[in-house]
């Protein structure tokens, strides 16, 4: 039976192998005009005794020599040994004119450095093989369109990620950014290899998004924004410019969106706005904006964020909470509410707040010496519903690694303030029924979700949210508004800096 086997693999295995080499073979063979391709577009005789097989030694020399350099030397190397280390590139694409350094060129207007594409080299190394006596040698013609075969791959590789996805991952230079956020994979990168048209498919990616246009052109036409200088205006547009790149945007038909910086809250539909409000956000690291793009150190490159910092996430609202309880956090707890309580031995009673001792109600919370409680956890503290609670009558829920949702708030006061970083990491909204209204649509829960609002309860009301609808916390400074207006915010915090700290070597 072993003997069968056998005599029926070494045909098969046979078959495999001269497959393999007449592949092999055909592709050098429709490459067997090589030569006399390159002699008809330069018209440099060096290029008449050019072939496949002098130039794939120096293709595969310069390829192992160059593995240092290359972004992707793996998906490359895999790509030129699988089709025998054949200039594709070069050879169908680049003398023919569907290709050149063009794009990688004009990587400025997207606030890029086109040295991160080997521009100049790619368009110095086009201009020679075309020009009739520039290559004076054989060797110097291998070594050429070798070199300009690996540096265009690598380039096309990096302009077409740079453009889909950004140059730079939030995921790693955040540590408070819990946004799903696409990636290049292997898939995705080694497909540059099979475009058929490279002119069309390098138009296709360019972002066409009307606020990265907006930014485009106040690059191109050097805007300088209120309150700040020339230098500032362009390092603000090339950072929110790599935001806009970022795979990271709804796509959903309806979802909520609140934007940090500008302490606001929009509800899109089809793209559009049809609800927005004022929000409070968490306090952060540089409200008074003492470090700018222009003035901060190497140490600002890492991220830092503050103890209450509103996260950037995105996640799907689920149900709200009428007449909420708050649990108060172990750190507001320590800082904030056993310090108040220390103070003034009615506060907890004025405030609505119950206390907890593993895990039972204390009857007298005012005969305890707050002063020299130890702040290690023994405590907890619940503050009832009422008009006192901090999360006002509802909270939105939505579930999420931080433990933040979007309520209302009694202290009404703060949405006439400018500067509305002063939460400790919740989003409160402006118009917390006009959010239920949206959400919920006029029918019976509203009518229940707004009688209960207006009502004084000892308890809270879960109300689920069919469908459930998308949010996204977001942090944007800078962008073009629906009339092509550039607008411009303080960065709270921070989280500019740390971004175009990162950028640095790969921007103009």
């Amino acid at each position: 039976m072993i003997y069968d086997i056998k005599k029926i693999i070494k045909p098969i295995l046979l078959l495999i192998c001269l497959a393999t080499v007449f592949t092999f073979q055909s592709c050098k063979k429709s490459r067997s005009d090589m030569g006399k391709t390159l002699y008809s577009k330069t018209k440099n005789k060096i290029f008449k005794d050019v072939t496949p097989e002098g130039f794939t030694p120096v293709f595969q020399k310069l390829l192992e020599d160059e593995k240092s350099k290359l972004t992707n030397p793996q998906i490359i190397t895999r790509y030129y040994e699988g089709n025998g280390y054949d200039p594709v590139l070069v050879m169908d694409h680049i003398i023919t004119g569907d290709l050149d350094a063009a794009y990688f060129q004009l990587a400025y207007e997207h606030g890029l450095n086109p040295k991160m594409f080997q521009a100049d080299e790619i368009a110095g190394l086009i201009t020679k093989i075309n020009t009739k006596k520039s290559i004076k040698t054989l060797a110097e013609a291998y070594h050429d369109l070798a070199e300009l075969e690996l540096l265009t791959a690598n380039a096309l590789i990096n302009y077409s990620n740079a453009m889909q996805y950004g140059v730079i991952n939030p995921q790693k230079i955040y540590n408070r950014y819990f946004i799903e956020t696409q990636r290049p994979d292997t898939a995705t990168i080694a497909n540059i290899f099979h475009i058929a048209k490279y002119k069309t498919y390098l138009d296709s990616i360019q972002p066409k998004n009307p606020q990265y246009i907006t930014l485009q052109k106040a690059l191109k036409d050097s805007v300088q924004a209120p309150g700040m200088s020339a230098e500032e205006t362009k390092r603000i547009i090339i950072v929110n410019l790599e935001r806009l790149r970022w795979k990271n945007k709804p796509d959903a038909k309806k979802y909520v969106l609140v934007n940090i910086p500008d302490y606001r809250l929009d509800v899109f539909k089809d793209g559009k706005s049809v609800l927005n409000m004022k929000v409070c956000v968490g306090q952060g690291r540089n409200m008074d904006n003492a470090k700018t793009l222009v003035r901060f150190d190497d140490t600002d490159r890492i991220d830092h964020p503050g103890p209450h910092e509103t996260p950037m996430l995105n996640s799907l609202i689920h149900s709200v909470e009428v007449n909420p309880v708050w649990n108060i956090p172990k750190s507001i707890a320590n800082k904030e509410i056993m310090v108040e309580a220390a103070r003034d031995k009615f506060y907890l009673d004025n405030k609505g707040i119950d206390v907890y001792k593993n895990g039972k109600l204390v009857g007298d919370p005012e005969d305890i010496d707050w002063s020299v409680v130890e702040k290690d956890g023994t405590y907890e503290f619940k503050q009832k519903p009422g008009d006192e609670n901090s999360l006002g009558k509802i909270k939105f829920l939505f579930n999420n690694k931080s433990s933040v949702y979007l309520h209302d708030t009694p202290a009404k006061l703060a949405f006439s303030k400018p500067m509305r970083a002063v939460s400790h990491g919740c989003v409160r909204v402006g118009d917390p029924k006009g959010l239920a209204l949206d959400l919920f649509g006029p029918g019976s829960k509203y009518d229940m979700i707004s009688k209960y609002m207006e009502e004084d309860r000892d308890s809270p009301t879960n109300i689920s949210l069919s469908p459930k609808v998308p949010v996204y916390i977001t942090y944007i400074t800078c962008w073009g508004d629906e009339t092509g207006t550039m607008q411009v915010r303080k960065d709270v915090y921070g989280l500019d800096i740390v971004l175009y700290a990162n950028m640095q070597k790969m921007i103009i």
